[in-house]
């Protein structure tokens, strides 16, 4: 099978709840992301990219289809991207691209196909974990990913001890540096970028590589646990000794965020947070360096992005529960366009110039990822029906007035974003979620969201404006609903496990006697 000449390779590297601030290139004064920066310096960093859903599964089918949540039906961890649906990968493939995926990608089924030739995978919720490649692996080694299971695995957090609440889930891992997940997952995505060098001449490759972490819990491995001193760190943008009025009916979460979550606590999720963001740095330059060596980085499309956000404080929160506030929403974007092609390229198709250095003021959106992917590569239009709405980012002009986003977690939720100005409605008028009320926020005033001007009468123009907004966004589309199909089709290969019932749950058994032999009384501490 072969692509056209000339047809540039795709690299694009996905995080899980990473902070679109949390790069040097970005002005963070601590943490320390040298590799992401010399991919910044090579490409387009866009500072205001925001995903169409802030959470993992439905952010991530946006992504690869191009599609809002509300056009995919996505809107759970819990859930299939339909079929019937076109992806990136699949017209990659189509135009004669070996497509391949390393890592999380939370699929329902596991191996869905969603257009990659093969898919090597390191999941963290839900049933992935019991069909994976990493936890087969993980239990051949006689190991097991305790403060993980601990945090992730609902019928396991009982036994959690003392110092997991009170550390917020934070902690070494359990587990040596070589059998981490960002190391695990690095070292299949080097695998995969070394039969790059096999291609026959014009044969495009397309590999995904998506990282587990800095999701919580944020459990760096030794020695990296020890890279950043609390004390030094600067608090984030945003930090409140406690919950806002306004935030009160989202502070249950995940963990209790009231009394327990104070600066000294917080330094200690900053430290490890940061800690695991420098160690998928270091992951991400041993990918680049291999492009390097295999004369490949030039002609490469490389792509660095997340799936959402991470509170990280903001407001007195954490993880990802709660309002669209922009460090929840917004997501690190880095686009390394491939290099014009040069003489004797005949056939190639038109690329972009090269653009090194930049930093765009546009507006972009995770679902212009697919459209600008298929472009760079000459694929051809995805062939959804009616067209995947997002932006051509090769285009230099490319832009919005308005970007949008959603959620049914809590019952609708809908947000309005331009330049200056944020619209958040929660359904209902009086309160939606527990009376959370809709807001709009002035952001050139007030960045930090803490100033509702919805019922502002200065603010009704702007307020009217930002609905209409919302109101043309999803005009001629019924939402669709929740689609979850079990039985999808799945990738053909090798290492994919039958669907097997039996097999995952005497593989679950393994993990849950691993954690309950391990984990410590739930009234003793976790040894750090």
């Amino acid at each position: 099978m072969s692509g056209a000449p000339g047809r540039p390779n795709v690299l694009l590297i996905q995080a899980d709840q990473f902070r679109w601030d949390c790069l040097g290139s970005a002005g963070h004064p601590d943490v320390r992301t040298p590799h992401l920066d010399r991919l910044a310096a090579d490409g387009v960093r866009y500072p205001d990219a925001y995903c169409p859903l802030p959470i993992c599964t439905p952010s991530r089918y946006s992504l690869l289809s191009g599609l809002y949540p509300h056009q995919h039906g996505g809107w759970t961890n819990h859930c299939t991207l339909a079929p019937g649906l076109d992806t990136f990968p699949r017209a990659l493939r189509r135009a004669g691209y070996r497509t391949a995926g390393v890592g999380k990608m939370h699929f329902t089924p596991t191996y869905l196909d969603v257009g990659y030739d093969r898919l090597t995978l390191a999941e963290q919720h839900g049933p992935g974990r019991y069909d994976d490649d990493y936890h087969r692996e993980l239990r051949a080694a006689g190991l097991a990913p305790v403060l993980d299971l601990l945090d992730q695995e609902e019928h396991l957090r009982p036994l959690a001890p003392a110092s997991y609440w009170a550390s917020y889930g934070t902690g070494r891992s359990d587990l040596p540096e070589e059998w981490h997940s960002t190391t695990w997952i690095g070292e299949r995505a080097l695998d995969e970028l070394a039969g790059w060098s096999d291609a026959a001449d014009g044969e495009g490759r397309l590999l995904h590589v998506s990282f587990i972490k800095p999701h919580h819990p944020f459990d760096p491995p030794a020695p990296w646990d020890e890279l950043y001193d609390p004390a030094a760190l600067t608090l984030p943008p945003g930090w409140t000794e406690r919950v806002p009025a306004a935030d009160l009916p989202h502070e249950s979460g995940y963990f209790d965020y009231g009394d327990g979550l104070d600066e000294p606590v917080l330094r200690r999720v900053l430290a490890h947070y940061y800690a695991t963001i420098t160690q998928l740095d270091h992951q991400v330059g041993r990918l680049l360096d291999r492009l390097h060596d295999q004369g490949l980085y030039d002609d490469t499309l490389i792509i660095f992005t997340a799936d959402h956000g991470e509170y990280l404080g903001f407001h007195h929160l954490l993880l990802k529960n709660g309002p669209m506030y922009d460090p929840l929403v917004k997501v690190p974007l880095l686009v390394k366009f491939p290099t014009p092609p040069g003489t004797g390229r005949a056939g190639a198709p038109a690329r972009p110039p090269a653009r090194r250095g930049e930093t765009s003021g546009a507006l972009v959106s995770l679902v212009d990822l697919a459209p600008t992917i298929v472009s760079v590569c000459g694929a051809g239009p995805l062939t959804t029906s009616p067209p995947a709405p997002g932006l051509d980012l090769s285009d230099p002009a490319a832009d919005r007035a308005c970007v949008f986003a959603e959620n049914r977690t809590f019952g609708p939720m809908v947000m309005a974003r331009t330049r200056t100005h944020k619209l958040l409605l929660n359904g209902d008028q009086e309160g939606g979620r527990d009376g959370a009320r809709d807001a709009l926020f002035d952001l050139a005033a007030d960045p930090q969201e803490l100033d509702n001007r919805i019922d502002d009468p200065g603010s009704a123009e702007v307020l009217g404006e930002l609905r209409a907004a919302l109101t043309r966004w999803a005009l001629f589309d019924t939402p669709v609903p929740t689609c979850l199909d079990e039985d999808a089709p799945r990738v053909h290969a090798p290492n994919v496990p039958p669907a097997d019932p039996a097999r995952r749950a005497e593989h679950r058994a393994y993990f849950d006697a691993q954690v309950r032999r391990a984990a410590p009384a739930p009234t003793a501490p976790i040894e750090p």
